[in-house]
Formats: structure tokens, C-alpha cells, sequence
């Protein structure tokens, strides 16, 4: 592993700590009002992400898809963190966070993260270094995006949708959500989804060699 690799593990898996610490602290899980909790979750999580990382070094000896595949997810969790931000962002100076407001927050957002994560794939996952037609490549990526943009809005409101009408169950019990959180949520389930579409479409449409 290069020394790249490790600074970005971390500092993804710091990063993803703090989020979600304060997501779930948020949704008031009792466990999550503990003072220790915040630390467990700051150290925990960049270790864990390190930890995953290198697995995947080694799995990626014998199955070179595997470390890069790793690379794509460290690139790609990083990027929603970004979307997250800029979701939270808008939501925040509107104070709006549902309707028609709440897809239009989510597509730009989307469209920010997209953005930045294009030269961490690029150059890092998918280890492309030649410049030579980027214009045509940053416009396939581009088109890739899209498909992935009106999958991100579409889960994203489904699960709003959902939530909305049939609420959260956690650790057995019922969990009250706030419009952010069910936000929130739904963002999430809709980069899962939508990490799945884009790495397929960029390893072998835009990144392929």
C-alpha cells in the first residue's frame, strides 16, 4: 500500500465517523448520548476503514479488481460525505426539507460530489494517467452520471416517501425521524445504489483501457 492510500482511509473513516455519530445521536439512539460514544466512533472508524483497505491490498494480489474496487468505494464514500455536506448545506439556509425543494438540493448536491470524485477515479481507482482526451472522457463520465443523478433523486425520494409513511424501527424499537434525518436516510440508501451503477459504467465505458 502506498502512503496515499493509507492517508485517505483515514481520513475517510474520520470523517464518516463524525457524520454518522452525530446522525445517530440525532435520532436520539440512547447508547449514542454516552460522552465515550463520540471516541469510540472517532478512533473506530478510521481504523476499521484502514483495516479494510489493506484486506482488500492483499485480496488484490490475486484478484486485482478487488483493491481497485476498494479504492472506488474509499473515493466514492468520500464523495457522498461531500454530497451529504452540501445536501445539509442548502437545507440548512432554506430551512426546507421536503417537496420539490428537498429533489432540487439533492441533484446538486449530487452534481458537486460527481464532480470532485472524478479525478480520485481517475487517477487513483482506476490508476488512468494519461490526459490525452480528457474532454471526451469528462463528457462520458458526465453522461454516466446522469443515468446516476435521476437514480440518486428517484431512490432518494422513494425512501422519503417511505419512511414518511411507515417510520423507522431500530434496536427493536420505534425511532422518531425529523424531515433531515429521513433526508438523510434516504441519501444514503441512493448512494449505495447509485455507487453500484457508476462503477460498472466507469471501469468499463469512461475508464477503460
Amino acid at each position: 500500500m502506498k502512503k496515499v492510500d493509507v492517508i485517505l482511509a483515514l481520513v475517510t473513516g474520520e470523517i464518516a465517523g463524525w457524520y454518522f455519530y452525530g446522525m445517530l445521536k440525532d435520532m436520539k439512539v440512547a447508547v449514542f448520548d454516552k460522552p465515550y460514544m463520540s471516541l469510540v466512533m472517532y478512533i473506530i472508524f478510521p481504523l476499521l476503514t484502514l483495516f479494510g483497505l489493506w484486506i482488500c491490498f492483499f485480496l488484490g494480489k490475486k484478484f486485482i479488481s478487488f483493491f481497485q474496487l476498494a479504492k472506488y468505494l474509499l473515493i466514492g464514500v468520500l464523495a457522498t460525505l461531500v454530497d451529504l455536506g452540501v445536501f445539509n448545506l442548502l437545507m440548512g439556509i432554506t430551512g426546507m426539507a421536503t417537496g420539490n425543494p428537498l429533489k432540487i438540493f439533492k441533484g446538486a448536491s449530487f452534481l458537486v460530489a460527481t464532480f470532485s470524485k472524478y479525478f480520485g477515479d481517475k487517477f487513483w481507482a482506476f490508476e488512468k494517467m494519461e490526459k490525452e482526451g480528457m474532454k471526451k472522457e469528462i463528457t462520458t463520465f458526465f453522461l454516466v452520471t446522469l443515468v446516476g443523478l435521476a437514480v440518486n433523486v428517484g431512490v432518494t425520494a422513494m425512501m422519503v416517501t417511505y419512511l414518511n409513511a411507515n417510520g423507522m424501527v431500530l434496536f427493536g424499537s420505534q425511532v422518531a425521524l425529523t424531515d433531515k434525518l429521513i433526508a438523510n436516510l434516504g441519501a444514503i440508501v441512493a448512494a449505495v445504489v447509485v455507487a453500484a451503477w457508476n462503477f460498472v459504467g466507469y471501469k468499463f465505458i469512461v475508464f477503460k483501457k
